[in-house]
């Protein structure tokens, strides 16, 4: 069925979305997060502008047009958030921290796209949540601003995927790609040039790859919204804590204590609980 395809271009999505979170950690703190933002969606045009040579771009009509602004402005302040808590916090926190985006997506998906709310995705989303307060453990450590940042960041992502959701409905993945790494450019441009500074060769080099994987997930996570209901794959996004935390260890010295095993243990259970409900979400025993 379709949930079980867009299941597969959403895992896939999150891990190369991790590979990003690996670059922007090796990057530091040595460049300002805005600055390094603006840079990687100037790329992300770069890298989408061949792509959409064929496509007429007049054919976006106003009111998609207004949507694309909105959600390239949401997108490009949840950006310059993500980065400056990636610059401070390790990656597997930064991840767990992330998945307060699902839970504002589900609730949106429920009230604005009118999508049915399943018990199996509630149970998945609760279990994903509980995960990822076991690796924090709140109350236990001093809240730091990057995490502040990526909490607030949370909901401009969920009404980014909401939007481009919608859009999937009219727009070529293409079409979705462009606007949203133009608007984000425009939204980070001002802000970029009031703080810029020469990058290095090196600094370039890593955000155009950056760009690159950035891109790509973007495009898996289009056709993940393509094939399949937004709150169905949400879950799915729970895996990218785990990647995230290998990621760290084998690349940054970033060790998982037990705590984050067994917070990733149970956002695995979680994914794949949810996959195997909706192989039959549809069917008439469903």
């Amino acid at each position: 069925m379709r949930n079980k395809a867009g299941i597969i271009w959403m895992v896939a999505t999150t891990i190369l979305f991790v590979i990003v979170t690996a670059v922007v950690r090796y990057l530091g703190s040595e460049m300002h997060p805005i600055q390094a933002a603006f840079l990687r969606y100037v790329f992300g045009v770069m890298l989408i502008i061949p792509f959409c040579l064929r496509t007429n771009l007049s054919r976006i009509s106003f009111s998609r047009f207004r949507l694309h602004a909105v959600r390239g402005v949401a997108h490009g302040i949840a950006i310059m958030l993500w980065f400056f808590a990636m610059m401070r916090l390790p990656i597997a926190e930064v991840t767990a921290l992330s998945f307060m985006t699902p839970v504002f997506i589900i609730i949106g998906a429920t009230v604005f796209l009118r999508e049915q709310f399943y018990k199996h995705r509630a149970i998945a989303v609760a279990l994903g949540i509980a995960g990822g307060l076991i690796i924090l453990q709140p109350g236990f450590r001093v809240i730091d601003l990057g995490a502040l940042a990526q909490l607030t960041a949370a909901p401009l992502f969920a009404i980014s995927m909401l939007i481009a959701k919608t859009l999937t409905k009219t727009e070529s993945n293409s079409h979705i790609l462009l606007m949203l790494s133009v608007f984000c450019t425009l939204t980070l441009s001002i802000p970029a040039f009031a703080i810029w500074r020469q990058p290095s060769l090196e600094e370039l080099s890593w955000l155009f790859l950056c760009a690159f994987f950035a891109t790509a997930g973007h495009y898996c996570m289009t056709r993940a919204f393509r094939s399949a209901e937004i709150a169905a794959l949400q879950p799915i996004t729970f895996l990218q804590l785990v990647w995230a935390t290998l990621m760290g260890w084998f690349l940054f010295d970033e060790h998982p204590d037990f705590w984050i095993w067994l917070g990733g243990g149970i956002i695995v259970f979680s994914a794949t609980y949810n996959a195997k409900r909706e192989r039959t979400v549809r069917s008439p025993a469903s």
